[in-house]
């Protein structure tokens, strides 16, 4: 990123407003208003330290990529505990003392209130009067807003109706100090009026850079808010707060759908923002700290170099330390922000996005014996798989931050990308029109392309299909997002807003429940349901060929002569993509070693020795390693991470039933799977903080069947 020292300016804001909880008055200033207030260099920096907050590893520089992106076919955070657990916020079992929940609410009304204190002072200062400088003052305005309301936005959507207010602690009187619980309808009101009011004021992308917030994005945000507004949300029976809810969306709900096309429209037809950058490209981009204009992203959160953000960290296969030290420039990774393991299986054949974002492998050194350490290459064998849009490790050596490093990578982190875009059109113009209109069908073909750029059609058969009907084109657009987003906190979202959260959680246990079983005992008779729930993908029956032997050796990325490779041997190797005669490499590093995966998605025999000399491998024979064998023997059941990672919702327990949480009432899962609308509600929103509550004195309290 280019604003490397943004987290060392914006002091004067700082010391304005150095709260630690948005409970706290205004703490004393070295600095006055009239200082801070009164020239552009200024105002600069105050708005500098606006942004300086969502730097924070407690809001959008951790918690929000990793701990708040809630378990899903896509995204997901294994876990063996059978029992409850404060902090298991993915597997939808947590409680109000989770201290990652008090972290992340802080940590977001603290920006809410340096964003207030800096509109207020911006909009009572003498350059918002003066003709001269009012242009440059509501460009700073608008940035502190859309980092306001995007913050508010995120608020509404994991903890549903929360305190709200537009105005700093200063400016409101001792009954005021707590700002009231509102309606989420009313606070997502609020943020479309305020963007629509300052978006006309606001730079256009062609003159912004995606790290600050530009007139596309405050569009864009207004769509997202929109779309959120108009689906799905669970809400509270505040007659029994021991109830879980139920999930509702607003009788005028197609009024929010149309926000939602106008504005995604307006992006569209502003021409700023492209998908030019292949899929691949716009990750490596930022994992190089190129900022990339008037493309793909729209705005990225721009964390600074060495001194925030775990963007590429906590993504991307881990990378191990020997005494603090790794072999390479790199430094370690955690590697701890997973996919499922069947999220591979839901692609189509021939996309690109596949095999670039679903990691396999990690790193760790080897003892070379002769007092020496090499980097080594091993296959991932548990119950999840990298997400491989970001790393490190795709950072080029002469810009890697440092063997002994480890976070604060400074790698940005993409908030709004042009293709959210397309797509949000696509789904409001397919729900608003009952069906998809031309222009619909040419903003999910724009995303779907760029995804199939070497095939000869670019899948033009999915497309087709998608025109066929309203649900099928809402299903389309919904696959869409799940292939493209993995790792940016929006697939349990989209379920959630389309109420289709409980049934992809259903599968999403059943799956791994199924793979465990075949394992010990053979299948369990939900295999068939499994297949044709997720035959779109033209992998049909995948499930009940699943490799539970891997076959795999590591090599370098200069051996391969791969095209020679693919057309001597018919299956598709994991790492490559061939389309259209087209050979496509998905590894963006050159330098570590990689894997080359045999059969990577059915069950095989041996490859023979000469199989892995073609193409120019110089290994000198095959490695393999069990997949899928998640079976206790001794017992006849799943392992303990089959059966608990979804334990708030769906569970196996110690003697092989399965339960469903109905209202927080374990009951009997059926043989037969029931359809989206019979399941019962799950429990997304997040409880308001113990530590809240006690400060408000009892004015704010919890639903959803929490415990304050």
């Amino acid at each position: 990123m280019k604003l490397k020292n943004i987290i060392y300016v914006g002091l004067a804001l700082m010391s304005l407003t150095a709260c630690n909880d948005y409970l706290d008055v205004d703490a004393p200033s070295s600095y006055t208003e009239g200082f801070v207030y009164g020239s552009t260099d200024e105002v600069n920096r105050a708005l500098d330290g606006v942004y300086t907050q969502a730097l924070s590893n407690d809001l959008y520089g951790n918690l929000y990529q990793r701990d708040f992106n809630l378990n899903s076919d896509v995204d997901i955070t294994i876990n063996s505990s059978n029992q409850a657990s404060q902090n298991a916020y993915a597997r939808f079992d947590c409680t109000s003392r989770g201290i990652q929940i008090y972290k992340f609410w802080t940590a977001a009304y603290d920006l809410i209130e340096y964003a207030n204190r800096f509109i207020d002072g911006c909009e009572n200062s003498p350059l918002y009067k003066s003709a001269d400088t009012r242009a440059s003052i509501m460009q700073s305005i608008g940035e502190a807003k859309c980092l306001r309301d995007m913050t508010y936005h995120d608020l509404v959507v994991m903890f549903g109706d929360v305190p709200f207010t537009f105005h700093r602690a200063a400016n409101r009187g001792n009954g005021e100090l707590l700002p009231p619980v509102t309606d989420r309808q009313a606070i997502q009101d609020s943020l479309i009026a305020d963007l629509e009011g300052i978006a006309p004021y606001m730079n256009s992308s062609s003159s912004t850079t995606v790290e600050r917030c530009s007139k596309e994005f405050a569009e864009g945000l207004v769509a997202r808010i929109a779309l959120t507004a108009g689906g799905y949300s669970l809400r509270p029976d505040k007659s029994n707060p021991n109830n879980y809810g139920t999930m509702q969306r607003p009788e005028n709900y197609k009024d929010y759908y149309r926000i939602c096309m106008n504005y995604a429209d307006s992006v569209i037809s502003s021409g700023t923002h492209s998908l030019t950058q292949s899929f691949q490209d716009v990750f490596v981009n930022e994992c190089n700290y190129n900022v990339i204009n008037n493309d793909d992203v729209i705005f990225e959160i721009p964390f600074a170099k060495e001194s925030s953000g775990n963007t590429g960290y906590i993504q991307g296969p881990t990378y191990s330390a020997y005494q603090g030290e790794t072999v390479g420039p790199w430094g370690a990774t955690s590697g701890n922000a997973r996919l499922n393991a069947f999220y591979r299986f839901l692609f189509r054949d021939g996309d690109e996005r596949r095999e670039f974002v679903n990691g396999l492998w990690y790193y760790s050194y080897k003892n070379n014996g002769d007092g020496t350490l090499s980097d080594s290459v091993y296959i991932r064998q548990d119950y999840s798989v990298h997400d491989n849009k970001w790393s490190k490790l795709w950072t080029s050596p002469a810009q890697a931050l440092g063997a002994e490093t480890e976070g604060s990578t400074g790698i940005n982190y993409p908030y709004l990308r042009y293709a959210d875009v397309l797509l949000m059109y696509a789904e409001a113009a397919n729900e608003i029109n009952d069906g998809p209109t031309d222009k619909a069908i040419e903003c999910l073909r724009q995303v779907h392309s760029r995804a199939f750029a070497n095939s000869a059609d670019h899948d033009a058969a999915y497309i087709a299909q998608a025109e066929g009907s309203k649900d099928a084109f809402q299903k389309a657009v919904l696959h869409e997002r799940m292939w493209e987003f993995a790792g940016e906190n929006s697939r349990w979202r989209d379920l959630v807003r389309t109420n289709t959260y409980g049934e992809e959680l259903v599968y999403s246990f059943l799956r791994y429940y199924s793979a465990a079983m075949q394992s010990i005992s053979g299948p369990t008779g939900y295999e068939d349901a499994i297949n044709q729930h997720d035959n779109y993908n033209g992998r049909t029956g995948y499930i009940d060929q699943l490799p539970g032997r891997i076959y795999y050796h590591q090599y370098s990325i200069d051996e391969a002569n791969v095209m020679a490779l693919l057309t001597n041997i018919h299956d598709q190797l994991y790492g490559y993509v061939v389309n259209n005669g087209t050979v496509v490499q998905s590894y963006p590093n050159q330098t570590l070693k990689s894997l080359r995966i045999y059969n990577a998605y059915h069950t095989a025999q041996q490859p023979n020795l000469g199989q892995i000399r073609m193409g120019g491998f110089k290994a000198t024979g095959w490695n393999s390693a069990n997949f899928y064998q998640w079976g206790n023997d001794d017992t006849g059941l799943p392992n303990d991470q089959c059966k608990y990672s979804f334990y708030g919702y769906i569970r196996c327990d110690a003697n092989g039933n399965i339960w469903i949480i109905n209202n927080g009432v374990a009951q009997n899962f059926p043989t037969e799977i029931p359809s989206a609308d019979q399941l019962p509600a799950v429990r997304y929103i997040l409880p308001y903080p113990n530590l809240v509550i006690q400060r408000s004195n009892g004015a704010y309290t919890n639903y959803y069947g929490y415990t304050n």
